[in-house]
């Protein structure tokens, strides 16, 4: 019986030990002057988001002339990097003001499949408005009749939709045994910062993850390609030289959009996250938590301009 107890013991103090229930951001903890300008850096941009994205789905909203699929599609974008911005924006401001900024694994949670998700649809979106930038230049008789309101609309909520799977997969895989350590080295709850808490092997699980978020981003960037590669055939079909400027002009922006969205988030997430590979390139994880700045505001005010 008391053989029993013990063990009952030992078990509940070994669950103790690896229950969470706040993180600790400590990522700037010791850089007082970067915190002091990230934050004014952060609430600017922030503030730039809101208002650039806001006006930007008013105007789509209210003025008739817009109701095209390109800004359909825009204004969906815009929406979706307010929520991003909102996301993590707002939480890093609070990170930045403390010297010891704390967070509920609730929150955390939330934080981190919400940011996953968005980042999701994004990829869709993207592939989506690529498509509509190929229709438009291909078909250009025909856009308004293939890109239907019914159309461009299962296209949007498509889009939003299917990003639930490759979200929930990474969140469902990620351990849980965190061994009490709950301090994350960065300003935010993100998914290679918080494996590097767990002290059990996950050498399986990465892998599953690597694999879901190759797929979630290659297949769309995959696809944007070759949207790309039949819109660049079909310009060069173009006798005209301002026929060509004009069509090559309405590609650029969105684009570059893709450009700067895929370099940054294929550097964030599809490199390997082995502990002995981070310890050896700690010096790399400043570098990785800048990049989380770029890939909050790249996304919308760029595309179809």
């Amino acid at each position: 019986m008391i053989k029993k107890q013990c063990l009952e013991h030992d078990m509940e103090e070994e669950e103790n030990q690896t229950m969470v229930a706040e993180f600790i951001f400590t990522g700037f903890s010791n850089h007082p002057t970067t915190r002091m300008m990230l934050t004014g850096f952060f609430l600017v941009a922030y503030l730039v988001t809101l208002a650039g994205n806001g006006l930007i789905i008013l105007l789509t909203v209210y003025d008739t002339h817009l109701h095209t699929p390109m800004y359909f599609f825009l204004s969906n974008l815009s929406f979706l990097d307010i929520c991003y911005s909102t996301t993590t924006i707002p939480q890093a401001l609070v990170s930045f003001s403390v010297d010891r900024p704390t967070i509920s694994y609730a929150r955390c949670s939330c934080q981190l499949l919400t940011s996953l998700y968005l980042g999701c649809t994004e990829c869709l979106l993207l592939a989506v408005m690529a498509y509509d930038r190929y229709v438009a230049i291909a078909s250009p008789l025909h856009y308004t009749l293939i890109m239907s309101k019914t159309e461009r609309t299962n296209l949007a909520l498509g889009s939003w939709t299917v990003a639930f799977l490759p979200t929930a997969v990474p969140v469902l895989l990620m351990p849980a045994d965190l061994c009490g350590n709950n301090e994350i080295d960065h300003f935010a709850c993100e998914l290679s910062a918080l494996m590097k808490l767990v002290c059990s092997d996950t050498s399986k699980s990465q892998i599953v993850m690597f694999i879901t978020g190759s797929l979630s981003l290659l297949i769309p960037f995959s696809f944007i390609l070759f949207s790309y590669m039949r819109i660049i055939l079909t310009i060069l079909q173009i006798r005209s030289v301002a026929g060509r400027s004009k069509a090559f002009s309405t590609c650029g922006s969105h684009l570059t959009v893709v450009t700067v969205f895929y370099s940054t988030v294929i550097f964030k997430y599809l490199k390997p996250q082995d502990h002995k590979l981070n310890n050896i390139a700690q010096d790399s994880l400043n570098t990785n938590k800048t990049s989380s700045f770029f890939f909050t505001k790249e996304k919308c005010v760029l595309s179809y301009m």
